[in-house]
């Protein structure tokens, strides 16, 4: 089975000469992703090979990070890199706190009311602000929204893919 790969950020431009560039977040751990020494995989736009880099040093500047790789000094270097997602193996994913999970082991779950009404699998995570909400796609039916709250959200196994929930008056 091919080793499967998490997005960690995007590269969208170069900063200054020196070869470092600018990367906008797909984390929530920049300061393990970005610490020196950390290992990334580029992934280019065009399909390109992976290639492994190392991080020398990274900033937080005007909601991006500014990443140095030890393996390049030079922006003409790294120019070409524009666009390219930078990754990590999915074994090297840091453990969450209990009842947190990544959107990789939401999206796909089956969702169920604490009634034993089948609702739909979860196809994408919204994060509008102050709480994720999960979009249900129902067989042959209009998507649902159902916001991740307690009172809500009752229980997450992704192990079995399921998802309980209870279904306030006027959710539906």
């Amino acid at each position: 089975m091919p080793q499967q790969l998490m997005n960690v950020g995007k590269i969208v431009n170069t900063h200054g000469i020196k070869g470092e560039i600018k990367v906008l977040l797909h984390t929530d751990f920049p300061e393990v992703r970005f610490a020196k020494g950390s290992e990334l995989l580029i992934v280019p736009a065009d399909g390109k090979a992976p290639q492994l880099v190392t991080v020398q040093s990274s900033r937080f500047h005007k909601n991006m990070y500014i990443v140095k790789l030890e393996e390049y000094d030079n922006i003409n270097d790294v120019e070409k890199f524009k666009g390219s997602m930078l990754k990590v193996p999915q074994e090297d994913l840091v453990e969450l706190p209990e009842n947190e999970f990544y959107f990789h082991q939401i999206i796909g779950c089956q969702v169920v009311t604490d009634e034993g009404q089948e609702l739909g699998v979860i196809t994408e995570i919204l994060t509008p602000g102050a709480n994720d909400v999960w979009v249900v796609q129902p067989k042959g039916g209009k998507s649902i929204l159902i916001p991740v709250i307690d009172d809500v959200v009752l229980d997450v196994n992704v192990k079995d893919q399921k998802v309980l929930v209870h279904l306030m008056e006027g959710l539906l």
